[in-house]
């Protein structure tokens, strides 16, 4: 007898245990596909307001929104009560303006100063750190002739990547205070190790930006807002929250490092799956795919699944590689110096119950194993992934920040299909219910792979 629980999406099988289902389908002729909640989103950014200490939050939708897609993630975040947005460069501000996003967005880094007035004309609120482009920024504020333009003075407080160094902080104050077309919005820096609770570093890194703001009050550099808080700062640093945090990971429901998030619910918002292409029944001995790296230690069934290291499936997740508890999984085809075969991957879908079903039909929904055991789940919820010893796989190559639109820009075929957020308006012109991702998909997939079966 199946019972089905459309709140949870979870159904259990008679003799066999529980495993998610897709609540999608897979938009075009590969049946491997993202799924990216919108509700999720919204959630995850109200959860994080509602500890927050500070008055504003900016959710950062850089890299394409995290791999989710930056317009839609951009909507579901500010439905979910973000007061301004971020992005890295200057086109992707763009892209949310061209979707009629005008809520405030801070341009993260600064570009050649040759485009400053690109800046302008897309309505960005720029970060300045170089003499260089702050001065052009200010020539282009005034040939605009629009009043003071407000920037964000990024201050380096010990990250060592860009904001202006500590020697320099007193000039670089002093020139946007004496600049006739700019105004000082808000001074800003960021935390290197805020996911290491207990690293005296911190503490070190709150007190510089502490003294630089008082530096900036004693030469009468007035500014507006002060943020320093990224997800994890925003999470447990709540002594520092200031005007405005700033979380980037959480907002799509990843904790920055584990039990980071402590009362707080994040709800991860991507997942990544895909069907059965093909089943094969092994013998004990029998090995598989380039170099025969993997051999059945049993009589075994081998599942082929139509996703491979062109979606983004890291060599990480090789042989002795696990999702979900320890299931073992295998790559198929692990990446060479040669192309090899960019398509596909394995499953030892033995591991995934007492006994090796008989038969196993490709493409059924609900058939990954013997008993109705599973769907289609490929990476189930980001943070899901795991390593044989049940770690997270980060020693692998594999880090949480890289499993959201990380080092995998190639996956650009993995097509999402979005729900939710059609009640917010988040699809703004699409259809109530799923609405399907942009032609070329979502950007940059998660990394891993897994049948994800969880008892």
């Amino acid at each position: 007898m199946d019972t089905t629980t459309a709140a949870s999406t979870t159904r259990i099988v008679s003799g066999g245990n529980p495993s998610r289902y897709a609540r999608t389908e897979p938009p075009g002729t590969r049946p491997t596909w993202a799924q990216i909640d919108l509700d999720a989103i919204a959630g995850n950014v109200a959860a994080l307001k509602a500890q927050a200490a500070a008055p504003a939050l900016m959710a950062v939708v850089k890299a394409d929104g995290y791999g989710h897609g930056a317009v839609p993630a951009a909507r579901a975040a500010l439905a979910g009560g973000a007061e301004w947005l971020a992005v890295a460069l200057v086109e992707e501000g763009e892209e949310l303006r061209a979707a009629a996003i005008g809520a405030p967005t801070l341009l993260l880094t600064e570009p050649p100063p040759a485009h400053a007035v690109r800046v302008l004309a897309a309505e960005l609120t720029p970060t300045i750190y170089t003499p260089a482009f702050t001065d052009a920024l200010d020539a282009a504020a005034q040939d605009a002739g629009a009043g003071p333009l407000p920037v964000h003075l990024k201050l380096d407080t010990g990250m060592r990547r860009v904001g202006v160094p500590q020697a320099d902080w007193e000039d670089a104050l002093r020139r946007v205070r004496n600049a006739e077309g700019l105004r000082l919005g808000a001074i800003w820096s960021h935390f290197a190790v805020a996911d290491e609770p207990h690293h005296p570093f911190i503490a070190h890194q709150a007190q510089e930006f502490a003294r630089a703001l008082e530096l900036a009050r004693s030469i009468g550099a007035d500014y507006e807002l002060a943020h320093l808080c990224n997800s994890a700062g925003t999470l447990h640093l709540h002594d520092h929250h200031y005007d405005m945090v700033r979380p980037g990971l959480a907002v799509y429901g990843l904790e920055p490092a584990p039990g980071l998030a402590g009362d707080t619910t994040l709800t991860p918002a991507l997942s990544w799956w895909t069907r059965l292409s093909m089943v094969k029944h092994l013998a004990a001995g029998e090995a598989v795919s380039y170099g025969l790296r993997w051999t059945a230690a049993r009589d075994t069934v081998l599942g082929t699944v139509p996703a491979g290291y062109a979606d983004g499936v890291t060599r990480a997740l090789g042989v002795g590689a696990g999702v979900g508890g320890g299931r073992h999984l295998l790559p198929l085809e692990r990446l060479h110096p040669h192309p090899g075969e960019p398509d596909l991957a394995g499953v030892d879908l033995a591991t995934l119950a007492p006994a090796p079903p008989a038969e196993v039909e490709p493409h059924r929904p609900g058939q990954l194993g013997p008993a109705g055991l599973g769907h289609d789940r490929l990476l189930g919820r980001v943070g899901d992934l795991r390593g044989a010893d049940g770690e997270q796989a980060e020693g692998r190559g594999v880090a949480r920040r890289e499993g959201v639109g990380g080092d995998v820009a190639h996956a650009r075929r993995l097509e999402g299909v979005f729900l939710g957020g059609a009640s917010a308006g988040v699809l703004a012109g699409g259809p109530e219910g799923p609405g399907h991702g942009r032609d070329h998909g979502i950007g940059q997939a998660p990394l891993g792979l897994g049948l994800v079966h969880q008892p």
